[in-house]
């Protein structure tokens, strides 16, 4: 039988872009996974996390992993929910794999609405579940998360290295990344044009200095 596991990283920074991956395995590779040691990438270090996902990809079946920029996030909000927003991320990676059984970490307080709502969008017909927490209790969705995760990581990375400056992880936590928007902010009389311009966070920093 063939699994599908979906997850996502970065939905809540103020900084760079969301990432949904979808991974689908043979039933068999469960054991695999184990024996590796996957498990909720939130748990792993980023070395740890590097090492998984090429493993991974080595007896994966297929995947995907959908990226959705700062920009786009911005835009979308302008008419719909962000609620709605993750539907339609999941939906896009679930339209993309085929599989027996689809697994999701749900991305809204309600689980089986968020799956109804994504099977819906996406018209599979797969056997298809949410759950809370997903990423913690369902390998497959543990090393969908590793995926998104490493990919997240990446990308941050390549935008410190663009914009030739520390960003940090991106998230409203982070002093790093906090730092950056206000010195962005203070030089620029704008917000940079990787940060989620909707964010509570990056409009509070662009208020203070405009």
């Amino acid at each position: 039988m063939l699994l599908l596991g979906a997850d996502e990283a970065g939905k809540g920074p103020v900084i760079g872009s969301m990432f949904v991956a979808g991974l689908v395995i043979e039933e068999e590779k469960l054991f695999d996974l184990a024996g590796y040691g996957v498990k909720d990438s939130k748990k792993l270090t980023p070395a740890k996390r590097e090492l998984l996902a090429k493993k991974i990809n080595k007896i994966s079946a297929d995947q995907y992993i959908l990226e959705v920029k700062a920009e786009v996030i911005d835009e979308l909000r302008l008419v719909m929910t962000m609620n709605d927003i993750m539907v339609r991320s999941f939906s896009q990676v679930v339209e993309k794999l085929h599989a027996d059984k689809a697994v999701l970490d749900a991305a809204d307080v309600d689980a089986e609405r968020f799956a109804r709502s994504v099977r819906n969008l996406s018209k599979t017909t797969m056997d298809l579940i949410a759950e809370h927490k997903a990423d913690e209790r369902h390998l497959v969705v543990s090393a969908a998360s590793i995926l998104a995760k490493v990919r997240r990581d990446a990308s941050m990375r390549e935008l410190e290295s663009v914009m030739q400056c520390k960003i940090g992880s991106g998230y409203p936590h982070d002093r790093d990344t906090i730092a950056f928007l206000n010195k962005w902010v203070k030089e620029n009389h704008d917000l940079p044009p990787c940060s989620r311009h909707s964010w509570i966070t990056a409009q509070r920093i662009k208020a203070s200095f405009i």
